[in-house]
């Protein structure tokens, strides 16, 4: 038998899926919940943010949790960073990575931040500078990459614009986002194939989906078939979007472990221990599961 692909799941539920709580998720939860995701196999967990407390309360705790995890040799434990205070939050923590963002889409741009998109990369022009002097990997997330809340579809080349701006900034490795979940599997193969001739897909450019319209695993599988060989996913499928009515938030990890594994791509993470982390994150926060993987392959193990 071959061996099997490989293809790099990042863990943002810690991040990108707890910050859409309304109720505060204590420290002590969001640290076993960082623990137990890196010890069931991820190579990259993205565990908190440096933002200012008043516009995301949930996670002002950051320095706390980095603090209180247990740090496991070879994980990339990845921050949320849109500032230089934010960049010195996670230089201060120890962060493995930094995340810089930008929209591809003007709409989003001008109403979220009252600023063009040219103008709020610039801006991450001295934080991306500092955080590759000190030696971190830095992480460009494009949003709304196939879909705006405001304007309607994202022009591929409004993609392409920004995935060459972060490559100038020195990005490791960009995020293809799918911020409000309205992407198909034919529009995703277009986005990609585009970014595709300016960098390559399989080692610098992740698929982020979101399963607003139940086309995520769809994209997935389209992101494959281009090549991308990193994907992000949360556990439980927690998280939300305040950009779309009755969004479900990124696609549940659960979900992305059980196909991959169907697909016979080699992830490295226990998909057992991620259905258990899942049920119990999915109790502390005091709501079941948004992932059908999950609660199938919990009710056989019960």
């Amino acid at each position: 038998m071959p061996m099997s692909e490989h293809v790099k799941i990042v863990e943002v539920g810690p991040r990108d899926g707890l910050q859409n709580e309304k109720q505060f998720v204590d420290s002590s939860v969001k640290i076993e919940l960082v623990n137990r995701l890196a010890a069931a196999g991820f190579p990259n967990v993205e565990a908190v943010s440096f933002v200012s407390p008043k516009w995301v309360p949930q996670m002002a705790d950051g320095a706390q949790v980095m603090a209180g995890i247990d740090r496991r040799p070879g994980t990339i434990y990845s921050a949320l960073t849109p500032n230089m205070r934010g960049l010195e939050g996670a230089l201060a923590a120890h962060m493995d990575e930094v995340v810089i963002f930008g929209a591809a889409s003007e709409a989003f741009s001008q109403r979220n931040i009252n600023c063009s998109i040219a103008e709020s990369i610039a801006r991450f022009e001295p934080v991306a500078a500092a955080a590759k002097e000190a030696g971190l990997r830095l992480r460009g997330s494009i949003s709304c990459s196939l879909g705006c809340p405001y304007q309607g579809e994202t022009p591929i080349s409004a993609v392409v614009d920004v995935a060459e701006r972060f490559l100038r900034l020195g990005c490791d490795e960009i995020d293809v986002a799918d911020t409000i979940g309205v992407g198909t599997a034919a529009q995703v193969a277009r986005v990609l194939r585009a970014v595709g001739q300016i960098t390559d897909l399989g080692t610098r450019v992740a698929g982020h989906f979101h399963d607003t319209y139940g086309q995520a695993l769809a994209n997935i599988l389209s992101a494959l078939d281009c090549g991308v060989r990193i994907f992000h996913s949360s556990v439980a499928g927690l998280g939300g979007c305040p950009y779309a009515k009755g969004a479900t938030g990124n696609v549940a990890t659960e979900d992305v472990l059980y196909l991959m594994q169907g697909q016979g791509m080699d992830t490295g993470v226990d998909l057992d221990a991620v259905v258990d982390i899942g049920q119990w994150i999915s109790e502390q926060i005091g709501r079941p599961t948004a992932s059908r993987a999950g609660r199938a392959l919990a009710l056989k193990k019960a």
